[in-house]
């Protein structure tokens, strides 16, 4: 094809400018579900958006192990925040810890996370690694293949569900050791990070439901899961018809007030009643949640009624972006 201006016909023959034609810079959409293919996907969308602070040990997966058995004694700490929000950092002893939550992000999120632990897998003891995101439009433009050329976290890390400690701060940021005592900047950083904690618990009679609170206020958010029969318009439905039942409950005294979209997945919200305890949400949770998948498997058409609470709960459906 002949250069031309960006202003000029294009030489394909379309009749539009070049700029507008064959000239315009296409980038890769973002990935909408970046978690997706892991069983945990919930838990992870949870830990990168909204919960505080919480860790999960990570074991890489036989083939990462298969290519690289020199990565077969390291300690990798997954968690949500560190200091600085950076995406990851190597402790003097070889430990990684693992970031969720960082300051930029790329169009892939889990391609991100991989990438940095890449980069702490390769680095020397005592290194913070803070390279930009492995999956920012610029990046990926220069990939033959792009998006598709990224390893994920699915590639890297064994197939099995994390199990995740919620905590009430970040003392987890400071390695254990008797010899010596944290000094006054360290104490100094986790007091200030430990004040803007919102308390949290996980429950544990369902997946990825997690007790908060924020202020005054008691909240319960939970991430559905979603899969090849269960997808986000059935699930949706399945909301209504619980709704429209009144059933669409987390314990006495809660109200479902709405949901947002993270990550590709549902996350509804309850105001929860108050005083009411994260132990108070486990049964009626359990409750829900296997009414919810019986709900799931009604092929029926929604009757008037579920029709108008549907678009009610999709009204109230916010995306995170």
């Amino acid at each position: 094809m002949p250069a031309v201006g960006p202003r000029q016909p294009c030489p394909c023959g379309s009749g539009r400018r070049y700029k507008a034609c064959h000239g315009e810079r296409r980038r890769a959409a973002p990935v909408l579900r970046p978690f997706a293919g892991r069983a945990d996907e919930p838990d992870l969308v949870a830990l990168r958006e909204f919960v505080p602070s919480a860790t999960a040990p990570l074991t890489l997966s036989a083939e990462h192990l298969a290519a690289h058995p020199g990565h077969a004694d390291r300690r990798i700490i997954l968690g949500t925040l560190l200091p600085q929000a950076a995406p990851a950092v190597v402790r003097d002893d070889g430990e990684i810890l693992l970031a969720m939550q960082t300051l930029v992000g790329g169009l892939d999120a889990s391609a991100d996370v991989a990438g940095a632990l890449i980069a702490a897998l390769e680095a020397k003891p005592g290194t913070v690694v803070d390279g930009g995101p492995a999956s920012a439009p610029q990046a990926v433009e220069r990939l033959p293949g792009g998006l598709a050329d990224l390893p994920r976290l699915a590639d890297l890390l064994d197939p099995a569900p994390l199990e995740i400690t919620v905590h009430p701060g970040f003392t987890w940021w400071v390695p254990s050791s008797e010899d010596a005592e944290p000094s006054a900047d360290v104490v100094a950083t986790l007091d200030r990070a430990n004040a803007t904690v919102v308390p949290t618990t996980r429950l544990t009679s369902v997946p990825a439901a997690y007790w908060c609170s924020p202020g005054d206020r008691l909240h319960l958010r939970w991430v559905l899961p979603l899969d090849a029969d269960r997808t986000e318009e059935a699930l949706l439905d399945a909301l209504a018809r619980l709704a429209a039942a009144g059933s669409l409950s987390v314990g006495e005294g809660s109200r479902f007030v709405g949901s947002f979209r993270a990550d590709g997945l549902v996350v509804p919200v309850w105001d929860l009643a108050p005083g009411a305890a994260a132990d108070s949400c486990e049964k009626p949770a359990a409750q829900l949640w296997t009414a919810l998948r019986e709900t799931l498997d009604d092929q029926r058409e929604l009757t008037a009624q579920e029709r108008r609470v549907r678009a009610g709960v999709v009204g109230r459906t916010l995306t995170l972006r």
